[in-house]
């Protein structure tokens, strides 16, 4: 049975790790602020590019494009990889590199994009440690996107790579961020078709003109689609791992205190134990005194 001494020093290291936990979980909750605002504050431009996209789809009969077209059925499938850049959020950047794992048995020739720190170390140590990466929050993250867009871009139009697929969180709530794995690249066009004849909800919209041509402005826009997919997606990989981490160091601050009360009962026992082994003996040599 543990000392009284070891007890308090166990209580003494948990309180300590508790107010790091604590102080963590402010920090979290104060960063996923930030990140939901940052969401929020891209929406509009995102939801504009998306009806204009739409828009162009409906409007074009084929459109001259290397993203339109499929691509080297020879070349590796190329994947965007997207974790955090730290841990201490549970399973939260283990759920994404399953994913990608999950993927490699489906496609085992894959060429690594990876964005994230979790990420790089995941590849690298999957044998591939001369890959594109990129850090999530090394400086401003629509360089970043614009990095990778135009990385991926590059070698899909080369031949390098056949597909375009982003595997990353998406945030469902705060108590649930699951890996979600989407083909960018190349874009299927009777499938955009579909999709925008299943989202019209009946209301008839006027006509929308050009200049010069419906190709040419679909043609201009694909690759900012790509680079502003990235950066949406960079933007909800942060906001998931806040939120991640601010669940995690709930839970952890929450465990603290159950084992700081856990132990606390035991060195009081102890304490008791030993404070009544004491008497025992006082009271065992004050009677051996009186009968000698």
């Amino acid at each position: 049975m543990p000392s009284v001494k070891d007890l308090r020093e166990r209580i003494r290291s948990l309180k300590n790790t508790q107010q790091i936990t604590k102080a963590m979980k402010q920090v979290a909750a104060a960063k996923i602020r930030r990140a939901e605002q940052a969401q929020k504050e891209a929406r509009p431009y995102a939801d504009t590019l998306g009806e204009m996209l739409r828009d162009l789809m409906a409007s074009v009969s084929s459109v001259d494009h290397p993203f339109m077209k499929p691509g080297n059925a020879n070349a590796p499938h190329g994947v965007i990889l997207m974790t955090a850049d730290k841990g201490l959020a549970g399973a939260f950047n283990s759920n994404i590199i399953r994913a990608g794992e999950l993927f490699v048995r489906a496609n085992p020739q894959v060429a690594w994009y990876s964005v994230g720190n979790k990420a790089r170390n995941f590849v690298r140590r999957s044998g591939h440690p001369d890959h594109p990466a990129w850090a999530l929050n090394a400086g401003a993250k629509i360089d970043t996107a614009r990095e990778v867009a135009h990385r991926v871009t590059d070698d899909f139009v080369a031949g390098k790579i056949s597909h375009i697929t982003l595997i990353s969180p998406k945030l469902i709530s705060m108590l649930s961020q699951k890996p979600e794995t989407r083909a960018l690249v190349p874009i299927v066009l009777r499938q955009a078709q579909d999709d925008t004849n299943a989202s019209q909800t009946g209301t008839a919209k006027g006509a929308v003109e050009f200049a010069p041509s419906p190709e040419f402005v679909l043609s201009r826009l694909l690759p900012k689609y790509l680079e502003f997919t990235i950066f949406s997606a960079m933007l909800e990989t942060d906001a998931a791992f806040f939120a991640a981490q601010l669940l995690a160091m709930n839970n952890a601050t929450d465990n603290a205190g159950k084992l700081i009360d856990e132990l606390t009962i035991q060195m009081n026992n102890a304490r008791q134990a030993a404070i009544t082994k004491e008497l025992l003996e006082i009271v065992g040599g004050a009677e051996a005194l009186v009968n000698g």
